[in-house]
């Protein structure tokens, strides 16, 4: 690639345009990530709602990822070929639309399609986010701008599903996207009017690598599939998840071929010549692991297990985003004075102690037993996150910039997908394992279990309940108990199970390069 495809803006900004572009960056990439999470707990309205079936009305969120993720590695040569403004613009306005169509979708094949382009269109605005944060900011004011865009990440699928939730209950679940028209215009009309600040290079058009972007979205597209569906599926068992795996296989192969022999690839693969960007792209995966996983096990444990209701579980884990967002301040400060790995090091001990804590979960545990687990996580989150996209963007020639960062923001969505399947799958597993033993206890002399079901049985029976039909309902209550203490334990393994796997990441943190976030040279590559 040329030098002046990926160079860095040849417009001189005043910093209050650069602050309004960055802001309009920021929330047109808040809503992108919003929209994966807000339907989780409308699902059930919006099946009704387009006479769809519980297997099918899945695909308005697999459709979703599976776009995003495929255009993620993209933007950055949409960017180049059409500037970053274009870009953005285009997607936010698309996104505005799509959002229309899907809170008019008419049935559940509409749905689909308008959720699939939606995905497509919102994935562009994830990594030219964080790669404008570093090419306007230096210093302490590009951390400053990822520790908001971390904040942003983060709170989005936090949040999600209680937003999505009240929003039903109050205006119906088709306002889940009727309320991304109004900030998707202001985003597109916003970066319209503050005007131009890069060159746009159009010719590039002219030379799309079409084989490498089919089997770019043949292998990320297929990957999503089968780790969205996999462990409901029981995985290669299903025809349609090993069809997709063996989608994902030749498109992978044939990806890389393309990466290192098109004469003009799509995705380009040079930033991993960088030193240090291996080892940062590891550790964003593993973080990526880690935020999307606890975001996804808490709300889960508080709706299984404890049966709360979607606004409870949103007061419940609105704890940790509260403190992801206070620590944004001291996260960028920190960053900009002392050596990022240490910052990523001290993340990575914050999580396992945050995870440790968690596997010790019960089943009476509510808001208070999981506030410093939460509290610990916040921290946790942006110090990792701010210190691992400065040490994979921080000394990246400007040309390979939006590249980095969009692999850098891939690899933490592919650790967030590969985190959730896993954890769906441990989870099933490990229930399995603790029910057969607490049934086999049971079964063989657990003289506590049967002294409380002879004592259901008799309080059942004094109540009304002949001593037959109170045996039945008091069987039924000690199993119900026994299903809800053996996911708990569950629970506790795959916590972890994550825990140690962040004890091991604390060897990656030596190969990553040293050094606080501090003025950034402008470099090309030639």
């Amino acid at each position: 690639m040329t030098a002046d495809f990926g160079a860095a803006p040849a417009f001189v900004l005043p910093p209050w345009r650069k602050l309004a572009i960055f802001f309009a960056m920021a929330v047109g990439q808040f809503m992108a990530l919003l929209d994966i999470q807000i339907v989780v707990a409308s699902m059930s309205s919006i099946q009704a709602g387009l006479s769809a079936s519980l297997d099918e009305i899945d695909w308005i969120q697999t459709a979703y990822l599976m776009a995003e993720i495929v255009m993620i590695p993209l933007a950055a040569y949409l960017a180049q070929a059409l500037s970053t403004r274009w870009v953005f613009v285009g997607s936010a306005a698309f996104f505005t639309v799509t959002s229309l169509l899907c809170g008019a979708a008419w049935d559940l094949p509409s749905m689909v399609v308008f959720r699939a382009i939606q995905g497509f269109v919102g994935g562009a605005m994830i990594p030219l986010a964080f790669a404008t944060g570093f090419t306007f900011f230096d210093g302490a004011e590009a951390a400053m701008a990822t520790a908001v865009l971390g904040v942003m990440s983060t709170l989005a699928p936090t949040l999600g599903p209680a937003i999505g939730g009240w929003i039903t209950d109050v205006l119906g679940w088709r306002w889940l996207f009727f309320v991304n028209i109004p900030p998707g215009l202001v985003v597109a009309l916003s970066l319209v009017m503050l005007g131009r600040f890069e060159k746009a290079h159009p010719r590039l058009l002219l030379h799309i690598d079409w084989l490498h972007a089919a089997s770019l979205a043949g292998f990320l597209g297929g990957l999503q599939y089968v780790l969205e569906e996999g462990p409901q599926r029981q995985w290669f068992q299903d025809r349609g998840v090993s069809a997709f795996a063996w989608i994902a296989g030749v498109s992978g192969v044939v990806f890389l071929e393309r990466c290192f022999f098109s004469p003009r690839p799509l995705v380009n693969i040079a930033p991993f010549r960088q030193r240090g960007f291996v080892a940062a792209s590891l550790l964003s995966f593993v973080i990526g692991f880690g935020i999307f996983t606890s975001v996804y096990l808490t709300p889960v444990f508080l709706a299984r297990v404890r049966d709360y209701s979607s606004l409870e579980i949103g007061s419940t884990v609105f704890i940790a985003g509260m403190f992801m967002t206070l620590s944004a301040g001291p996260a960028a400060w920190l960053a900009a004075r002392v050596d990022l790995r240490i910052m990523i090091a001290v993340g990575l001990i914050l999580y396992v102690i945050s995870f440790w804590m968690m596997s010790y979960l019960t089943e009476d545990w509510g808001f208070w037993e999981l506030f410093w687990p939460q509290v610990i996580r916040g921290a946790a989150v942006l110090f990792s996150m701010v210190s691992v996209v400065g040490m994979a963007l921080r000394d990246m020639p400007d040309d390979w910039l939006k590249d980095a960062s969009g692999f850098n923001n891939l690899m933490r969505n592919l650790g967030g997908a590969v985190g959730i399947a896993a954890c769906n799958t441990w989870l099933i597993q490990f229930t399995q394992l603790h029910a057969a033993s607490l049934v086999q206890g049971l079964g063989s002399g657990a003289a506590d279990t049967r002294e409380v079901a002879a004592a259901l049985v008799t309080r059942l029976a004094a109540g009304g309940l002949g001593e037959t039909r109170g045996q039945g309902v008091a069987a039924e209550a000690v199993l119900r108990g026994l299903a809800g203490q053996a996911l708990t334990l569950a629970f506790d393994d795959v916590f972890r199970i994550i825990a140690w796997l962040f004890v091991a990441c604390l060897l990656v943190v030596p190969f990553c390069r040293g050094g606080p976030m501090t003025h950034r040279e402008r470099r090309h590559h030639h």
